[in-house]
């Protein structure tokens, strides 16, 4: 069953299409409820077409040698996925999972290809976001080298929080989640925060945390310093 188009207006990759070519895409367009844990794309699979992200949050995976889960990025409402594998005809490079009930829009992989190549626009957005896709997951695979768990932890949220003496992270992954993405369990990093939160460097309130002195993170996370001991 086609989508509404006007679904599409809250990408910012597809609001500025022409009318026709919006509701082209719309009627090509199914729309798929996805449970926690549910898998929105595959790594073993070919031609899943591109994702739209209308609900929820969506978060990119893959897994180390030994069996254990790493996260790499997150996909917000209003994002797209799946676009390496539309431009190559490849499998996923990895695993795009739902950390929370979400609704997603699939638009079939040869409808996608031709809508991208057809608009320079669409096309160098998509590049740009290729590219910063890369880096984002290089900079993830050089923190996941470092030694030891608190300071991933630091690395890990100098880069959700930004640049600034004092930073904002709105949307915080749960521990869970940070402990995936850093390689360690939900306890460490409970223990990390609350030795955090004893010293002062953050403070939260519900799903955001303010970092106050951002310095000691970098100073931690780029060896500078000694972790603290727990």
């Amino acid at each position: 069953m086609p989508v509404h188009v006007n679904f599409l207006h809250r990408f910012a990759l597809l609001r500025d299409l022409p009318a026709t070519t919006l509701e082209h895409l719309a009627a090509n367009m199914t729309l798929q409820s996805l449970s926690r844990r549910e898998v929105a794309l595959s790594r073993t699979e070919v031609g899943q077409g591109l994702g739209f992200l209308l609900e929820g949050r969506l978060q990119g995976v893959d897994f180390t040698v030994d069996g254990r889960e790493v996260g790499l990025y997150f996909v917000e409402q209003g994002d797209y996925f799946g676009e390496l594998s539309v431009v190559d005809g490849q499998a996923g490079a990895e695993f795009v999972i739902a950390v929370a009930k979400s609704q997603v829009l699939f638009l079939p992989r040869d409808i996608a290809r031709s809508f991208i190549f057809a608009s320079p626009t669409v096309a160098e957005q998509m590049m740009l976001r290729l590219a910063q896709r890369v880096r984002a997951v290089t900079a993830q695979r050089i923190l996941l080298s470092l030694p030891n768990p608190f300071q991933r932890l630091c690395a890990q949220l100098l880069q959700l929080s930004g640049e600034g003496q004092q930073a904002e992270i709105s949307h915080l992954p749960t521990q869970q989640e940070l402990a995936i993405m850093i390689n360690t369990s939900r306890e460490t990093v409970t223990r990390s925060f609350q030795l955090l939160q004893t010293k002062q460097v953050v403070s939260r309130e519900g799903n955001s945390l303010t970092v106050h002195d951002v310095r000691f993170l970098r100073e931690i996370a780029e060896g500078k310093i000694d972790p603290p001991k727990n």
